[in-house]
């Protein structure tokens, strides 16, 4: 595997404050590109993001996590956060039926559109944290989600002002199995 792609993957942090520079349009549509590329179900593609750059708009939305939720002031800083949205009932269906296991795919199909926006921010040299610990019912309604999506995640972005030292990782022995579990 190319050694630039690992670094990636590998110096990607979850990062809760930033400087005060602004994220250029060509690095966020960049972002976007990758986030295009994300696998999905059945290519449901059933993800949907908000941009959020207003600064009231900011405040509100952090105004809907908890004051000891440590991303707090991470989004209400931020020089972007985007909101992960999802179409419910898309992935992981067909011909109106549920065909997985799960009642929505769209989890996944979001978990993974999330890498790839995290991964290719911090390639361009910016961070980000994936938050998910908020009234969500409070910020559907904040940013005008409408009915038949759901607001899943937020995802503050910016340029990190700090370079947190990596977790601990579980050894790959410890976590991959062969053949049985």
């Amino acid at each position: 595997m190319e050694q630039q792609f690992m670094n990636v993957i590998r110096e990607r942090r979850s990062i809760r404050r930033f400087t005060e520079q602004e994220v250029e349009p060509e690095k966020l549509a960049e972002i976007f590109a990758a986030a295009s590329w994300a696998p999905s179900w059945g290519n449901s593609q059933c993800w949907e993001i908000v941009v959020v750059q207003d600064v009231d708009m900011k405040v509100h939305l952090a105004e809907i996590l908890s004051p000891k939720n440590p991303v707090t002031r991470t989004v209400a800083n931020a020089p972007v956060v985007l909101a992960i949205c999802g179409q419910a009932r898309k992935a992981g269906w067909y011909s109106s039926k549920q065909v997985t296991r799960y009642e929505d795919w769209l989890m996944y199909a979001l978990g993974l559109l999330s890498q790839n926006i995290c991964l290719a921010a911090r390639s361009l040299g910016l961070g980000s944290v994936i938050v998910g610990a908020f009234d969500h019912g409070r910020a559907e309604e904040l940013l005008q989600i409408p009915e038949g999506f759901k607001l899943i995640s937020l995802i503050p972005l910016g340029y990190p002002d700090h370079a947190p030292s990596p977790p601990a990782r579980r050894p790959v022995a410890e976590f991959v199995h062969y053949d049985r579990f």
